[in-house]
């Protein structure tokens, strides 16, 4: 060996060795997710998960709020301690992890934390909204703080989550987040005095399958169909073993049929497919994998959602989905029902003046959405056929959904005096020519209003209800005249001397627009009385 290879040799033990003591360093390391970061608002007034990785059997130590609690690393370098329940603390703490390095979270304020989560809508951005300008320049709020998850797909379950970190809202950084759960956690923040911290977790355009795991389905039968075109790719599903096994054997073949093209000077013929692999962001299970399973461990209030457009022109389906989405989180989470609140989809587009019986568009989604409030408990739905926009897929009126969404909240959560919704269908009565209707939610009474803006709603005492069809059991539908009386609503039409159903509002949008509010500023949600 020359002295030149000798010293190559010499200087190329060295490189791995210095490469392997970095990694052995780097391994050791103590770890924490994404999650964990300054700045982070810690759910208050429940037991605490805090985790990470390490060394394998490494002692790690977690200190905060007067706490100190250690846990080993198991064999796969993975640990997890939980602290006592920590009471709301506007303060600024620190939280330090210690094992054969330390990590020190400053600025930590322990108070409600919310899941935002959906589509576009949810992930639209305040810079986004009206009056855009003057919001984001009073936005200096240190109460109020917001992660966002970028925007990822997985095969299958994923540890850690790709993601921004935790920042307080200022002009500096509010304009970047969720509008609709900045505007949500303003009021709370106001009305309960508590830090706020959102976890934003969106992604523009998705349907709600994506969003729910391969459990999820499995609990709902009338989704039996997604469920088991998920098990074909889970190794551990009698399908899903099958389906390997064949990918094994096809490979087997493939490559040295691929090799003798290539030795021929020739392209190999396509390779088999892995069972389920895919780019497709719109497959079942896909971003849950990559964007909620990573956090499931953190402690949270609740969770609000905005989503429905990308599964706009299914029907009943959507309620199922919904309870599979609901059911499932809340599972994983291990936090009991928490709240979990929804927004009603707007109207948008253009809906037929001739057409009284409706059913176009969205109006099948959105009595999806309102079934589930009493399909799966302690829900709440945010009603915005009021404030959509006829060209817009994207209502820039995010400042009312947060103050309708944070309505529940307050209402149920936070023991505030506050009707959290519009009218809700309850039920019918036939009185002769006329139908009776009868409504939850009424708050101060029903009134007829005008809605413009961002201004309150307005009431318009003189105006006749809009929207309302009625039928007869020729199935013939009519615009109606309705009219407030009590409590109640009375529909009739002169063409239909024996009513059996009514309609309201039951459109892609309603061409007459809408008018039925209760006192209290909130709008009645579509309904119907049939099921035709």
């Amino acid at each position: 060996m020359s002295s030149f290879q000798r010293s190559f040799h010499s200087r190329l033990i060295g490189c791995f060795a210095i490469l392997f003591l970095a990694c052995a360093i780097l391994h050791a390391n103590v770890k924490m997710p994404s999650i964990f970061s300054d700045d982070m608002v810690l759910q208050r007034d429940i037991p605490l998960n805090v985790w990470g990785w390490a060394s394998p059997s490494e002692k790690v130590t977690v200190s905060f709020a007067g706490q100190t609690v250690s846990a080993d690393a198991d064999k796969n370098g993975k640990w997890e301690v939980k602290l006592n329940p920590v009471p709301l603390n506007k303060d600024a703490q620190e939280m330090t992890v210690s094992g054969k390095n330390k990590l020190i979270f400053k600025n930590v304020l322990v108070g409600d934390v919310w899941v935002c989560s959906g589509q576009s809508n949810m992930q639209m951005a305040v810079n986004g909204v009206l009056d855009a300008g003057n919001e984001i320049a009073s936005s200096n709020n240190l109460l109020i703080r917001q992660i966002k998850i970028n925007t990822k797909t997985a095969l299958y379950p994923k540890d850690d989550v790709s993601s921004s970190k935790w920042t307080p809202a200022s002009p500096q950084t509010v304009a970047f987040f969720t509008a609709a759960g900045y505007f949500f956690a303003r009021e709370i923040a106001k009305e309960a005095d508590v830090p706020v911290g959102l976890i934003n977790t969106s992604w523009g355009g998705t349907r709600i399958e994506p969003w729910i795991s391969e459990a999820g389905f499995r609990k709902i039968p009338e989704l039996k169909s997604i469920s088991e075109q998920v098990d074909g790719w889970i190794s551990t599903t009698e399908t899903g073993k099958k389906n390997f096994l064949k990918y094994i054997e096809e490979m087997k073949v493939w490559i040295p049929a691929a090799e003798t093209a290539l030795n021929e000077g020739k392209m190999p013929p396509p390779s088999p497919i892995l069972p389920g692999l895919t780019n497709d962001h719109q497959k079942p299970t896909m971003i849950f994998n990559a964007m909620v399973n990573p956090i499931i461990r953190y402690g949270i209030k609740g969770a609000i959602w905005y989503q429905g457009e990308s599964n706009g022109y299914e029907g009943g389906s959507y309620a199922h989905k919904m309870n599979a989405l609901i059911s499932d989180w809340r599972s994983l989470w291990k936090q009991g029902d928490f709240p979990f609140y929804f927004v009603q989809l707007a109207n948008y587009q253009r809906s037929n003046p001739d057409r009284p019986e409706g059913g176009d568009g969205w109006a099948k989604l959105r009595e999806a959405q309102l079934k589930t409030l009493s399909v799966v408990p302690n829900t709440g739905m945010a009603v915005i056929i009021d404030i959509g926009d006829d060209a817009n897929i994207h209502p820039e009126n995010k400042q009312d959904v947060g103050k309708r969404l944070a309505a529940w909240a307050l209402a149920k959560d936070y023991g505030k005096n506050v009707v959290p919704s519009g009218p809700l269908y309850k039920g019918f009565k036939v009185e002769g020519n006329k139908i009776r209707i009868s409504f939850d939610h009424i708050g101060n009474g029903l009134i007829a209003g005008e809605k413009k803006g961002l201004a309150p709603m307005r009431e318009t005492p003189r105006a006749g209800l809009k929207s309302f069809a009625i039928a007869g059991a020729d199935k013939k539908w009519y615009w109606a005249d309705a009219v407030i009386d009590g409590d109640t609503v009375l529909v009739a039409c002169g063409k239909v001397p024996k009513p059996i159903a009514v309609r309201y509002a039951f459109s892609m949008n309603p061409p007459q627009g809408v008018n039925l509010y209760n006192k209290e500023g909130l709008p009645a949600s579509p309904f119907r009385t049939d099921s035709w």
